[in-house]
């Protein structure tokens, strides 16, 4: 027995040539969301941030995302055709983003802000990225929606049927959900959590980069590797190899801010 995944038409209305997507509309709850948390966060006693700086941040944020992306995306996974192909990198109707690469654009994105602003790109960090999770939920239920990077085949009561696409028909995990709830919401609740602790400066960055690339190197196992690119030494694949980074540079950032605090204190 498996779920039947209901055709859903990735286009929610068009009106005359614009048309309205799921995916468009996640991308969309993503922002949003940041823009309330970070306005919210601002406006709070002590908080050194203004509202005119939140909404630069914003910005710089939503290039690094988007350009971040798509460019990771295109190094990351489709390499041989950008050889072929240099103009395809523009092609963003065709689809195609890495979480990978958005999050290199915003760490840049970051880092530009924080010297314009002369703010520590530690204190930049630790404010943007309890934004991040939210976005990676509806981004995962998008792509749920769409029918798109679903997980291995399975046998387990709640696998899905994805129809109409090249998944053959057979019942697979639906790894875009276990990836919207463990680096979506489960994350969120950490962060929200560690915030709210004494802990030094970049421990909250780190705790991201180590909570993301932990929970997407464990999934990972239960979603179809890139038919294009399968897997490396038939055990690990592209994604794993990505998250390698931020699990070791998280680790080593939370590593290094609480001996950084430990030595000031000493």
């Amino acid at each position: 027995m498996a779920l039947q995944f209901p055709e859903i038409d990735p286009i929610i209305f068009s009106v005359g040539p614009l048309s309205v997507r799921w995916y468009g509309l996640m991308y969309l709850i993503g922002f949003a969301f940041a823009m309330w948390w970070a306005n919210k966060e601002a406006e709070k006693p002590n908080s050194g941030w203004t509202k005119d700086q939140v909404s630069d941040l914003l910005f710089y944020g939503m290039l690094g995302v988007i350009l971040g992306g798509r460019v990771g995306y295109v190094l990351f996974y489709k390499f041989s055709a950008f050889l072929s192909d240099p103009i395809m990198l523009f092609k963003v109707w065709e689809g195609g983003m890495s979480f990978h690469g958005g999050a290199l654009g915003v760490i840049t994105a970051i880092f530009i802000f924080a010297w314009r602003t002369n703010k520590s790109p530690l204190a930049v960090g630790d404010f943007v990225v309890p934004m991040v999770p939210i976005g990676l939920l509806a981004g995962r239920i998008g792509n749920f929606i769409n029918g798109e990077l679903w997980g291995r085949p399975t046998d387990v009561p709640w696998a899905v049927i994805f129809p109409g696409t090249d998944a053959g028909g057979v019942p697979r995990h639906p790894s875009q959900l276990y990836e919207a709830l463990f680096e979506g919401l489960v994350l969120f609740l950490i962060l929200v959590w560690y915030r709210n602790q004494p802990r030094p400066a970049g421990s909250i960055a780190g705790l991201f980069l180590l909570g993301y690339g932990t929970f997407r190197f464990a999934i990972e196992y239960f979603r179809e590797p890139d038919s294009h690119i399968g897997l490396y030494a038939g055990v690990i694949s592209q994604g794993q190899i990505l998250s390698l980074p931020m699990i070791i540079g998280g680790l080593g950032l939370m590593v290094w801010a609480h001996r950084r605090e430990a030595t000031k204190t000493a």
